[in-house]
């Protein structure tokens, strides 16, 4: 969160350990049980670091021009 906060990115943050419905959704998009899990534009990065989000996130292109 500190990683998209820093860029001013909005996202919806789901308490997995708290919400059965949240974790249902979270397991659904990603395959797995492990947070953290990002979805954006039907592109899903799981159990991931802030570095392997950095690196995912310019892979996706997002922001820019696909």
């Amino acid at each position: 969160m500190d990683w998209l906060d820093a860029r001013g990115l909005a996202y919806e943050k789901l308490d997995v350990t708290a919400d059965a419905d949240a974790r249902k959704e979270m397991a659904s998009l990603s395959g797995q049980t492990l947070a953290p899990v990002i979805e954006v534009d039907g592109e899903v990065l799981a159990d991931f670091g802030a570095d392997e989000l950095e690196e995912w996130w310019k892979e996706q292109s997002f922001g820019k021009q696909r």
